[in-house]
């Protein structure tokens, strides 16, 4: 493909009038090299050029490098001995296609994304080719690309996990080479059965070559941090659950998965996924639990409680290892979701039909649940030992049975919700309940919109500010590792190895 000089610059070709301040963003790149182009083409050196204009050589240098911009009474001087008119110099198009190229490559080579890559500049020459030109030029255009993708918008992050739903529905929530992964781990350690615990966790991590290190010193922005140059898986002392399987286990997987650097924030969140997922799939071995669920479903006794209690898990793991194998090992069609207090969906996963709160994309997470639903109705309840199951009619179409538990977390409190189709509840334990609601979501007179006389009586006098949460408006963590600080995980495994 011809590069024009059209094609490399910013202007439309209209000349500037002379009276324009050149120190208030004015091109300085294309119009120095408008004066060497015409101090060429008259036969003139830069010394010649300076004394007749009355400046030092190394200031015109500067002038013609793009690097200092001439004030009116200057530009005018330069035009006169070059025998043109200022809005000559003043035109927004380079004077060539080589022009355009040395401005397009020196513009690249003093922006920030090029500052931030640490590397000097080259210094452009009559030696330097036209193809080396272009050559840097598409290499700068392409790294701008990649660090465009990394700086994941909301809108870019929300498609990014609407596509990643989209592609884990298909799947039915199950990946079979992550079991098989999860399966060759354990069977690595000699595990034969019941509960995994966490020295055959530790054991799997020495196999793979690494050690346990917990630290009270982990950096804020990190669960965990692998030193894959020592050998060494760092944790925090202060774990939530004072359980570190888990976490460990999450660690690993970018080394059983292969991860690489996530090029982009759809690559990030599928290595999210495959983290959590190969955890539970290690922590509740396929095997052993469909075995468990198998016979709870011929018992009719589906439960994620017990499903929790027998393979000592959290609450959310089992029902999201639940979802995992409920449709290709159970036949059965679930959704779940993690819903927080205040009402905002946080995580959800179905293949049942059941329709989530969206945005325009179709991405769940952020969207407010229905009040009448499960996952809203159990913050309600004062029971909080035993599961809060209620069917649910919906206008969006069918009756749905769920149950759910309310968890703490330092966000604060939220819900875990599993729910199936009514033709599926009777293989659940707790369908007998007598618990039920209706649901005319997303018609905003469900639940949303207030009744007629409070409407009457407060919609002229009521004038609230909204307590509107910045990452609505706010582009995401950017970075190899979104929301991790580098500098502060290199400080940190510097200062661990040195105690080492």
């Amino acid at each position: 493909m011809t590069l024009l000089a059209s094609d490399l610059t910013s202007g439309s070709g209209i000349p500037r009038t002379a009276d324009a301040d050149l120190e208030d963003g004015g091109d300085a790149l294309t119009l120095g090299r408008r004066v060497r182009e015409q101090r060429m083409h008259r036969g003139l050196t830069l010394e010649q050029l300076a004394a007749a204009v009355d400046r030092a050589p190394s200031q015109l240098s500067a002038i013609e490098n793009g690097k200092r911009e001439p004030r009116l009474p200057l530009l005018r001087a330069l035009a006169a001995a070059l025998q043109v008119s200022v809005d000559d110099l003043l035109l927004d198009e380079a004077p060539s296609e080589r022009a355009a190229l040395e401005i397009a490559v020196e513009r690249a080579q003093r922006g920030t994304v090029f500052g931030s890559l640490g590397i000097q500049p080259i210094r452009v020459s009559k030696a330097t080719s036209d193809e080396t030109l272009k050559a840097i030029l598409g290499l700068h255009q392409e790294v701008e690309r990649l660090h465009r993708e990394r700086a994941a918008t909301p809108e870019e992050a929300r498609r990014a996990n609407t596509e990643l739903r989209a592609e884990m529905r298909v799947a039915g929530n199950y990946y079979p080479e992550l079991e098989r992964s999860a399966s060759q781990l354990l069977d690595s350690v000699g595990y034969t059965g019941g509960p995994v615990s966490q020295q055959t966790i530790a054991s799997v991590a020495e196999k793979l070559g690494f050690s346990l290190h917990y630290v009270s010193n982990m950096p804020h922005s990190t669960r965990s941090v692998i030193d894959r140059r020592n050998g060494r898986i760092y944790l925090g002392t202060n774990l939530p659950s004072r359980d570190a399987r888990a976490p460990i286990l999450r660690a690993l997987a970018s080394l059983v998965c292969g991860h690489e650097e996530p090029r982009n924030y759809a690559d990030f969140l599928r290595q999210r996924v495959e983290a959590n997922y190969l955890a539970g799939a290690v922590l509740l071995p396929e095997a052993a639990a469909v075995e468990h669920l198998a016979e709870a479903k011929k018992q009719r006794q589906i439960s994620m409680e017990d499903l929790r209690d027998a393979f000592g898990v959290s609450y959310e793991m089992a029902a999201h290892r639940f979802t995992n194998l409920a449709t290709e090992r159970l036949g059965l069609q679930v959704h779940f979701m993690k819903a927080h207090e205040s009402g905002t969906l946080i995580k959800a996963y179905e293949n049942d039909g059941v329709r989530f709160p969206s945005d325009a994309l179709g991405n769940f997470e952020g969207a407010m649940v229905c009040r009448n639903w499960t996952a809203r109705t159990v913050f309600a309840q004062s029971d909080r030992f035993n599961p809060w199951y209620q069917y649910t009619d919906m206008s969006a179409g069918g009756t749905y049975w769920c149950t759910s538990r309310v968890e703490k977390a330092k966000e604060g409190l939220y819900s875990v919700s599993v729910g199936v189709r009514f033709d599926d509840v009777k293989w659940f334990r707790g369908r007998e309940t007598s618990h039920r609601s209706r649901s005319f979501c997303p018609d905003d007179r469900c639940c949303r919109q207030a009744s007629s006389e409070l409407t009457t009586k407060w919609a002229a006098a009521a004038w609230p500010e909204a307590a509107t949460p910045t990452s609505l408006l706010a582009a995401l963590p950017t970075g190899t590792f979104p929301g991790v600080d580098n500098n502060e995980v290199y400080a940190f495994l510097e200062q661990n190895e040195r105690r080492a």
